[in-house]
């Protein structure tokens, strides 16, 4: 029997604080067990992830762990940031939108200039140039003009730029409904239902 076709959706983690993001978002679109998920980590964003959450992804086999993830992985695919045959590096290969959660002041400052010094950086140089959509949260505070000025650089080039910036009119009640707020906002931006938060004027 065939295989039903799932959406892919790419999501990046680069080494900026706020990994519960990136790891909620994941995990999310993983148990809705209607798409595609490509993960790619940086060597930071490995960093972060064991200083804020003591958790090890220094291999595949965590990530699966971690994610309790029993279903094909032929639906769930990780990816180290030199692993340059992933399908994502090329204009022909990329399929989805690509979410870059959490992104690092530094991962944002090379893709506004297309450095490309790695997977993450290619693929989102991919993305601008294939017109993909293409999604930044960065978590950052306070911000520079530098900062800023790459923000709007990119903003101009049609990338959107999703701050890491809760919402408090739901009366959240705990911190995992201010990290629901923050995936519900992406996965709006890729068209994804979810019943993560009330949408405003809703009763």
């Amino acid at each position: 029997m065939k295989k039903p076709t799932h959406q892919v959706i790419h999501i990046a983690m680069s080494g900026a604080s706020g990994v519960q993001y990136g790891l909620r978002l994941v995990a999310y679109l993983l148990a809705a067990e209607e798409f595609e998920v490509c993960l790619y980590l940086s060597k930071t964003a490995k960093l972060v992830l064991s200083m804020e959450m003591d958790v090890s992804f220094n291999s595949k086999d965590n990530v699966y762990e971690y994610f309790k993830y029993n279903g094909s992985q032929d639906n769930f695919n990780i990816y180290q940031e030199n692993d340059w045959n992933a399908p994502i590096a090329s204009g022909s290969g990329i399929k989805g939108p690509l979410i870059v959660c959490p992104c690092s002041m530094g991962m944002l400052s090379a893709i506004s200039i297309g450095a490309s010094n790695n997977l993450i950086e290619r693929a989102c140089d991919v993305a601008i140039k294939e017109n993909k959509k293409l999604i930044l949260v960065p978590r950052e505070t306070p911000l520079s003009a530098i900062h800023l000025e790459n923000m709007l650089k990119l903003s101009k080039l049609g990338v959107c730029i999703l701050p890491a910036n809760p919402g408090f009119y739901q009366k959240p009640s705990s911190i995992n409904e201010l990290i629901d707020f923050v995936v519900a906002r992406i996965l709006d931006q890729i068209n994804v239902r979810h019943n993560l938060i009330i949408p405003w004027g809703s009763k």
